[in-house]
């Protein structure tokens, strides 16, 4: 075994760890060298948004001391940021296994440093622990889940004071802080248990209130309260406040998965407990089929996340994809608030540059300002914040399931999202209408987007390095032609510049550096490509579009657009 591997377990097996780390270690020692070089052979990064990964013992493990010291970090670092000022931060946790025990860990250790903290008596949803933080006016916050992993995973997630994930400067500074302990011996473990407030019932109340507040339509819910709804909390968060809410938003007949309703980290009934799988739906879709609901909603585990299944034309249940329930949640929110005279001349809505086109071109109609922003809610979140004095957030979302309904919550959130989507259901049904329909009815209108999702596993060693080849091939050579297309601009977000390849004329592409390209095509077609930041492994998100003459057409013109989007794959060798 490599020296260094031995050096750190024997720093484990000879320092200050419980006496059921030092057993578990010898027996990995003696049964299962891999699996023991796995888990000391890196440390795990605390990475911008915190830590996630496997649950055991070792430094590349998520485990009470690599929680321990990745708060140490994160408490030294609100401690320079708030001198001279009681810091606060809320803790919560998700239904996996030991998200309980690190929630106290990190509760420990914050109160330890003299830090006033929030813990919330047992699992909530992780949209609740963003509100919290700003409904008790905290300095930060942690969320312990590992989202939509498997059931071996759990993670750490950090908040600043805005409610939102952390974004530069403070994630790359506390970055810095966490890698700065060293040793376990750095942390302060106990010593500060009377800083630590359990919370609970006040916040839920306060929570659920702020979602009632959103629905745009109650009068319609009253009409249409009898809406079939059937939702599946995956074993998760969900099960918390979803049907609660759906009770105070006027729903009267919700059917509840009983399969799936217990939280568990074990996941028992799926594989990946993420309502973007097929599987993990279809326990949910079963039970829809059998009572003839009118839709059906699933969470994942910390409820940030929702997908939602429809019946269409023929009666036949379809799960829509990420990118058509935003466009759906978009055009519900632009649309309702406009027809009820609520809607405001500052007015705006943000998505991410990979989420469906579709959606500026709705809030073009609608007279909407539209911002696009890198993946991930962290940059929604900064925008809001940038823009609350002067412009009105009304809904946010990307393409992977997440939404985000008005700014008292800062992070995705599958609870409103789950409400708003009832209220629509319940909206486009009192019109005689279907969200099926719906969703044709847009892409008559307003063309027909067709969007897909490859993610490429480069293994071994140079995993990463075939990575980095890869985009900077795209980045000097960028291909001239794609399926028969010209590329007609190259977007650099690394180098923070838009190139016009007819031209040569250049421009500034006003977001944060980060390693994304993406090619236009003459035909209307998007391709992006964007590495992961941890792993060997890169993403290429394609979006097409078409003319839909009338909704017949549909599955005939949809059947080309798939066909569109897998002669860019072979073109570019993808497979």
């Amino acid at each position: 075994m490599d020296t260094t591997i031995e050096r750190k377990v024997s720093s484990w097996l000879n320092g200050n760890f419980d006496e059921q780390t030092k057993k578990a270690l010898l027996f990995l020692q003696k049964s299962n060298e891999n699996e023991l070089a796995d888990a000391f052979y890196r440390n795990l990064e605390f990475g911008t948004g915190g830590l996630r990964g496997i649950m055991g013992v070792g430094t590349n493990r998520i485990n009470k001391y690599t929680v321990g010291m990745a708060t140490q970090g994160y408490a030294n670092y609100l401690k320079q940021n708030f001198p001279n000022k009681e810091i606060k931060v809320a803790i919560a946790h998700d239904s996996r296994n030991n998200s309980r025990f690190f929630a106290e860990t990190t509760a420990n250790v914050f109160a330890a440093n003299g830090i006033k903290v929030y813990l919330f008596e047992d699992l909530r949803p992780t949209p609740e622990l963003s509100f919290a933080i700003r409904y008790l006016k905290c300095q930060g916050g942690v969320v312990c889940t590992a989202s939509h992993n498997p059931k071996e995973y759990n993670g750490y997630k950090a908040y600043w004071d805005d409610g939102g994930q952390m974004v530069p400067p403070h994630d790359k500074n506390v970055i810095k802080e966490v890698e700065k302990i060293l040793s376990v011996d750095d942390v302060k473990w106990s010593g500060g248990e009377s800083n630590i407030k359990i919370i609970g019932k006040e916040i839920d109340e306060a929570y659920t209130e702020m979602v009632q507040s959103l629905s745009v339509y109650p009068d319609v819910i009253k009409k249409q309260k009898d809406l079939k709804i059937v939702y599946t909390p995956i074993h998760g968060t969900g099960i918390i406040l979803v049907p609660e809410v759906l009770k105070r938003f006027g729903f009267s007949n919700v059917h509840i998965v009983k399969e799936q309703s217990k939280p568990d980290g074990n996941f028992p009934t799926v594989v990946y407990p993420n309502p973007e799988e097929s599987e993990a739906m279809s326990i949910g879709l079963k039970n829809a089929k059998e009572i003839d609901a009118d839709i059906l909603l699933g969470t994942d585990p910390d409820s940030d996340r929702v997908g939602i299944g429809v019946k269409d034309k023929q009666g036949k249940w379809v799960l829509m994809n990420g990118n058509q329930t935003a466009v759906l949640a978009f055009n519900y929110m632009m649309e309702a608030r406009k027809e009820k005279g609520i809607s405001k001349p500052n007015d705006m809505v943000v998505k991410t540059i990979v989420t469906t086109d579709l959606i500026d071109r709705l809030a073009e109609h609608y007279g909407v300002k539209c911002y696009n922003v890198l993946t991930g809610f962290k940059w929604i979140a900064e925008l809001i914040k940038e823009k609350e004095n002067t412009e009105n957030f009304v809904i946010g979302g990307e393409e992977s399931y997440g939404m985000m309904i008005g700014s008292r919550v800062r992070d995705k959130d599958a609870v409103s999202a789950v409400a708003i989507l009832c209220e629509m259901a319940a909206y486009e049904k009192e019109k005689g209408n279907s969200l099926y329909k719906k969703m044709i009815d847009l892409y008559v209108k307003f063309g027909l987007y067709k969007e897909n999702l490859i993610s490429i596993t480069k293994k071994g060693m140079d995993g990463q390095k075939q990575i980095t080849n890869m985009m900077e091939s795209y980045r000097t050579k960028p291909p001239a032609v794609i399926a028969g297309s010209d590329v007609v601009h190259l977007l650099d977000y690394e180098k923070q510049v838009g190139t016009n390849l007819k031209t040569g004329e250049t421009w500034t592409i006003k977001l944060p550096k980060s390693n994304v390209l993406q090619f236009i095509l003459a035909d209307g077609s998007k391709i992006s490509a964007r590495p992961s930041g941890t792993e060997p492994k890169i993403k290429f998100y394609f979006s097409v579009i078409d003319q839909l003459k009338n909704e017949n057409e549909f599955e005939k013109m949809e059947n080309a657009l798939k066909g569109r989007i897998e002669r860019i794959i072979s073109d570019m060798q993808l497979k």
